[in-house]
């Protein structure tokens, strides 16, 4: 069937996709500046006998999970993603949950931690205060909100482009490593910082960070009903992504190192910035400053993208929120949903700029939802080959189900790390998830085959 909806079904997504721009549109969710303000903490934690390896374990992790999330979309293509694959295993309860955790707190906290992430970065060299960066914070998220109520074509090429200077810009933190490297610069001596945790303790704290640096490839599950060739599309889409993002990561941390040493990383405040602020003096900060930017840009931009394509699926299921399930063809677009996430992020910053920590709130706010549905998006494949085994799978996980049985006892150890170490926002991320169970109750979602989702092999 070329299209994965019953031709009565009101308009939606049309296969006009390409690889190319799945693989931009999935980097762009995963490249970002995480890594300024990760590799610190990382290597505080882990120290450096440990250090290349926790990096290249989350980054091999992240892909054994992708491989379960690349079986399940191409075999159930669907604009909702893993909203999808958790209804079509569990029911229509555990799939609007899910549906409400990425709208209320997945992804507008992702966007909203980007944003403060921007507006930080401003707000340190203009001196901002608190008010002038939730304001820039909230002027970011208002802007990308109207870019892409414009058209996906409009989205996707700037998407493309934002893509690009990201990587030019973290090819130029590579490049100050080598350029000190090529002089025989000797990073200065660092008093070494005693580390915030030691052993499993410490190595799990890590994890956190690196995995919070490699996260958002999941959301690539939700192009699926948009591309044209799904096999070859989401496939390259989320291993291609991930695969790039480990061997930059890899890049970046040794350009960390080799500029200021393991000691100085782990007691930069800002590596990056020190790095080129050594290797090319005043314009290195202002390099710095554009990579800050643009990649926060793509991520949220990405985001939004994918993140108003659920709310969309999740809302046809539920008569009373129709207005979200609309598509606006001309467009390109589901336009209330788009609004829709784009309010809740603002309200999550204004949340965020009243703590006085807004990216810190934001990770604790998101992290242990987080790996919650992640372990039962593990689990669904599973369910999923025993529940419909007459559906055609264009790509099987290998080593199944060792993999996916592997991959879910990671989950589970880190929603009990993420548990142990978040603060109180964690707290208010799972009172608005206890919210969405109260209206599940009112609202009554119906369940997407229920209406009459018509899909390939599904």
């Amino acid at each position: 069937m070329a299209d994965n909806f019953a031709a009565d079904r009101p308009a939606g997504p049309r296969r006009q996709l390409g690889a190319v721009h799945a693989l931009l549109l999935t980097l762009g969710m995963v490249i970002t500046s995480d890594i300024l303000k990760t590799a610190p903490t990382v290597a505080l934690n882990v120290g450096q006998e440990h250090f290349y390896l926790v990096w290249v374990l989350g980054g091999v992790l992240s892909m054994v999970g992708a491989l379960c999330y690349v079986e399940m979309a191409s075999a159930f293509a669907h604009p909702g993603g893993d909203y999808h694959f958790l209804e079509r295993a569990y029911g229509q309860r555990v799939g609007f949950l899910f549906a409400w955790s990425r709208f209320a707190i997945l992804h507008t906290g992702w966007i909203a931690l980007m944003a403060f992430l921007f507006a930080d970065h401003f707000s340190a060299l203009l001196g901002l205060g608190r008010l002038g960066n939730v304001l820039l914070a909230g002027g970011l998220v208002s802007a990308l909100v109207a870019l892409n109520l414009i058209g996906w074509r409009v989205s996707l090429g700037t998407q493309a482009g934002l893509v690009a200077l990201v990587a030019a810009g973290f090819l130029g933190i590579f490049g100050a490593g080598l350029w000190l490297e090529w002089r025989g610069f000797v990073p200065p001596a660092v008093v070494p910082v005693e580390p915030e945790q030691v052993g499993v303790a410490g190595f799990s704290a890590a994890l956190i960070y690196v995995f919070l640096a490699f996260g958002g490839w999941s959301d690539a599950a939700t192009l699926s009903a948009e591309l044209r060739d799904n096999r070859r599309g989401i496939f390259t889409a989320m291993l291609g992504a991930l695969a790039a993002l480990l061997l930059i990561y890899l890049a970046l941390n040794w350009a960390f190192i080799r500029g200021l040493g393991f000691d100085g990383l782990a007691a930069s405040g800002a590596p990056a910035l020190e790095l080129l602020g050594l290797a090319f003096g005043a314009p290195g900060i202002g390099l710095i400053m554009a990579v800050v930017v643009v990649s926060a840009v793509a991520s949220i931009n990405s985001t939004l993208i994918v993140g108003s394509r659920t709310t969309y699926a999740a809302a046809r299921d539920v008569p009373a929120l129709a207005v979200l399930g609309r598509w606006d063809v001309r467009h390109g677009v589901p336009r209330a949903a788009l609004l829709a996430e784009g309010v809740v992020a603002l309200l999550l910053i204004a949340v965020g700029g009243w703590s006085g920590h807004g990216f810190n709130t934001m990770v604790e706010y998101m992290t242990p939802v987080y790996w919650l549905f992640l372990s039962l998006s593990s689990v669904a494949l599973i369910v999923l080959r025993r529940r419909h085994p007459e559906v055609p799978r264009p790509i099987r996980v290998p080593l199944y189900p060792w993999l996916p049985l592997g991959f879910l006892a990671v989950c589970l150890y880190m929603l009990y790390s993420s548990v142990a170490y978040v603060g109180w926002g964690a707290l208010l991320g799972v009172a608005v998830l206890a919210l969405g169970a109260v209206l599940q109750l009112l609202l009554r979602p119906r369940g997407a085959q229920e209406q009459g989702w018509t899909e390939e092999g599904g």
